[in-house]
């Protein structure tokens, strides 16, 4: 890019011809001396090496630190019977782990089984999730430890007294308020083919922190800006800060007031639908928070018409208080200052600083300069956020910075940077397309998207 030491081509002499820029000598070299031995060859050989070594460093499974997790058997099971399996995630703290849909930002969790032959595993089933809303995103959380439970049934021509080995390959997303830390683990465990003796106790209350099923269909009707519910609900039961948490992702604005109302024994729930990128399904499925000790419903909702809204229940305080948007824009601002002061960034800034501490610059280039690196940063900071908007409505469960959970991103990132520090210490010197010449706006503008493509 512009600010990295280059030669910039020549471009053609009025009769077509090629021109060729001849240099002078060079002046002494000042400051850091290189031996003569690190050459660019000898260079691009280190750079090789450090990228297999953390390529080939990435099959390695490193234990997870922030959210332990374990394989547990409920109890034994006879041949074609099935026993529940339980996913044991106990967050330390400080730290959450996510529902299914994670909500506004976050990951759910991904699992991959070896089973044995004839063996299947049923739908995961996930207790009823908390709500964390941190500026303006809403996710679904669990902040305590807890438990998946997924059904297993076993072949019918297994033998009784045999021992099943069974392992799973999971993948979850362990963060606090501030940071967030991809996390994996191959957990085991091994199931007794016989009569069901003496259950693990700890299954009593792991099942019963899964929401109910509700023994009723449920209706939605998808209206301009907002999804209406319509569910079957006895009037004698109680609710206190309800909540709906949808299976789908994109149908409803996670972070957006939610409102209910009550006409006899229907529950009807006005719910807003995101800004961008609304989804429309045929059918929809979630849980309803029904109070702040966590119990909750399942519910699948088809299409259909819903009745009017009636008597108002209270909304939860949580979100009266949710952000405007003027405040949230001036926060997004404060941040990003703060961000600017991060010795992470400091690299970072050196690459315009560099540029536009060169000698002779006037008032009017200095600002042009100025505003096409502007320019650069949005851009790269725009197509990055068009991406995850795009994989997202294509059904990936991506947020921000979702390209450095790829190790093969991380690992050309690190060369990239390597690079810029030997091409700053003088070890080579790089040829661009002389549009983007040193002390163009052409050049601002690439350095600019280097420069936020590397800080994000």
């Amino acid at each position: 890019m512009l600010s990295l030491k280059k030669k910039v081509e020549s471009g053609r002499g009025d009769d077509g011809s090629i021109a060729t820029a001849k240099q002078g000598p060079l002046p002494p070299r000042t400051g850091i001396v290189m031996p003569e031995f690190l050459t660019y060859r000898s260079l691009v050989a280190v750079l090789w090496q450090i990228a297999f070594a953390v390529l080939l460093a990435i099959p390695a499974h490193a234990a997870p630190t922030n959210i332990a997790a374990e394989l547990i058997a409920k109890d034994a099971a006879l041949p074609g019977q099935t026993v529940t399996l339980a996913i044991h995630m106990d967050p330390a703290a400080g730290w959450h782990g996510y529902w299914l849909n994670p909500g506004d930002a976050g990951l759910g969790m991904t699992l991959d089984w070896t089973l044995p032959k004839g063996a299947e595993a049923g739908q995961p089933q996930y207790p009823v999730p908390q709500t964390l809303l941190i500026s303006g995103l809403m996710n679904h959380v669990y902040k305590g430890d807890y438990a998946v439970l997924v059904p297993l049934k076993l072949p019918d021509t297994v033998n009784e007294g045999s021992r099943l080995p069974v392992a799973l390959d999971a993948q979850w997303l362990a963060c606090t308020d501030e940071v967030c830390v991809p996390e994996q683990a191959r957990l085991t465990t091994t199931i007794n083919v016989g009569a069901p003796g003496q259950p693990d106790p700890r299954f009593d209350r792991w099942q019963a922190a899964l929401p109910a099923p509700l023994n009723a269909d449920a209706m939605f009707n998808l209206r301009p800006g907002t999804v209406r519910l319509g569910i079957p609900l006895p009037q004698s039961m109680a609710l206190q800060n309800p909540h709906v948490f949808l299976g789908q992702d994109r149908v409803i604005g996670y972070a957006a007031p939610q409102g209910f109302s009550r006409t006899g024994d229907m529950l009807m729930i006005e719910l807003q639908r995101p800004a961008a990128a609304a989804q429309s399904p045929e059918r929809i499925t979630g849980v309803i928070r029904l109070n702040d000790t966590g119990d909750g419903l399942s519910f699948s909702a088809a299409s259909g018409p819903v009745p009017a809204a009636g008597t108002p229940i209270e909304p939860s305080p949580g979100m009266a208080g949710m952000e405007s948007l003027p405040l949230l824009l001036i926060g997004a601002l404060v941040g990003g200052l703060l961000l600017n002061i991060m010795p992470c960034v400091f690299p970072i800034l050196s690459l315009k600083a560099l540029s536009l501490a060169r000698a002779g610059e006037s008032e009017s280039h200095a600002r042009a300069e100025g505003l096409a690196y502007t320019a650069g940063v949005i851009a790269a900071t725009a197509a990055l956020g068009a991406l995850m908007l795009a994989l997202r409505t294509a059904g990936e469960q991506v947020g921000w910075a979702f390209q450095l959970q790829e190790p093969v991103v991380v690992a050309a990132l690190l060369l990239l940077a390597t690079a810029i520090t030997a091409n700053f210490l003088g070890l080579f010197e790089m040829t661009v397309p002389g549009f983007a010449s040193e002390g163009s706006p052409q050049g601002a503008f690439a350095t600019g998207l280097l420069a936020a493509f590397v800080a994000t």
